[in-house]
């Protein structure tokens, strides 16, 4: 009989240390996402958020779309429940929430809430599969929340961050917590183009509606424009395929590592081109998470699922 629950596994086919080629997307994706933040907020120069939204999923699908591996054979019917769920809270759930929040919060802010992303996503696995993280990542889990902490603590007393945007990147941060442990099986059984490809294509559906409001809404700027393509290349078309393939290949968790780092590319970016300050706290913060991922990146211990069959 066929399994058709939506999620069958949290793993990863590399239950051991990273690879080179896992440390590489690792990265990669670390330094993408970690900027997108800084982009967004460029972007909302001149757009409405929602003209943000839809022209970052677009461009990421249409970049999808013409590389032929992408659209090479189909998603089982009964996976696209998957795909179809993937396209909403992955997509264009936390990708509409993200610019509006960013009215009100600063980017750097939004960036480090988003650091939340790897104890969201353990949680989950936790409850779907009654199975603990290793030893290691658990440790590398604290290691790296305290980090992120340490790099947000300057920030706490500017008053810049609205309550209202603060929960609406919570909630995105817990639809990517849920999405991350969802993709796993799809990877592992399509590959990453083909699922990202039709996840981006559906999540363009969902997005218009509110991306043509914003279209009567907003001005031009080349500035906006470019960093808005930027992010649609390079942030969602590129990035969640190389997203796709790390969860495929080191799991749902330890690939949600790269969230921490990402406040360490925002500190980085924000000292080269807006000359910020990063205090002491904020360097040791960083530290602390670049100790995180290197213990999340190291072998898991192997637990034998507990799941209901």
């Amino acid at each position: 009989m066929t399994n058709t629950r939506l999620i069958s596994t949290t793993h990863g086919t590399n239950r051991e240390a990273f690879s080179a080629k896992d440390w590489g997307l690792f990265l990669a994706l670390a330094a993408i996402w970690g900027s997108s933040f800084l982009l967004i907020a460029v972007g909302l120069d001149a757009f409405h958020p929602g003209l943000v939204t839809l022209l970052r999923v677009g461009l990421g699908a249409a970049v999808l779309a013409m590389i032929p591996r992408a659209n090479v054979g189909r998603i089982d019917s009964e996976d696209m429940p998957r795909v179809w769920l993937l396209s909403f809270i992955w997509v264009a759930l936390p990708f509409t929430l993200f610019p509006i929040a960013q009215q009100w919060i600063d980017s750097a802010i939004a960036g480090m809430l988003n650091g939340a992303t790897p104890i969201f996503t353990a949680l989950v696995a936790t409850v779907l599969f009654r199975s603990l993280p290793g030893p290691l990542q658990m440790t590398g889990l604290v290691a790296g929340f305290a980090g992120i902490l340490a790099i947000a603590l300057p920030s706490a007393g500017d008053g810049t961050t609205a309550a209202l945007g603060v929960i609406l990147v919570i909630v995105a941060t817990m639809g990517y917590a849920v999405s991350l442990n969802l993709v796993a099986p799809l990877q592992q059984k399509y590959g990453s183009l083909p699922v990202m490809a039709s996840v981006l294509r559906w999540a363009v559906l969902w997005v218009i509606p509110y991306g043509i409001v914003g279209l009567f809404d907003s001005s031009f700027a080349w500035p906006s424009l470019i960093a808005t393509s930027v992010i649609g290349v390079f942030g969602t078309g590129l990035a969640f395929v190389f997203m796709g393939t790390l969860v495929g290949s080191v799991g749902a968790t330890r690939a949600s590592f790269i969230t921490y780092l990402m406040p360490v590319v925002a500190l980085v970016l924000g000292v080269v081109f807006r000359q910020e300050a990063v205090s002491p706290i904020s360097v040791a913060g960083a530290v602390l998470v670049i100790v995180g991922a290197i213990l999340a990146s190291r072998r898991e211990t192997r637990q034998i699922d507990s799941r209901p069959t």
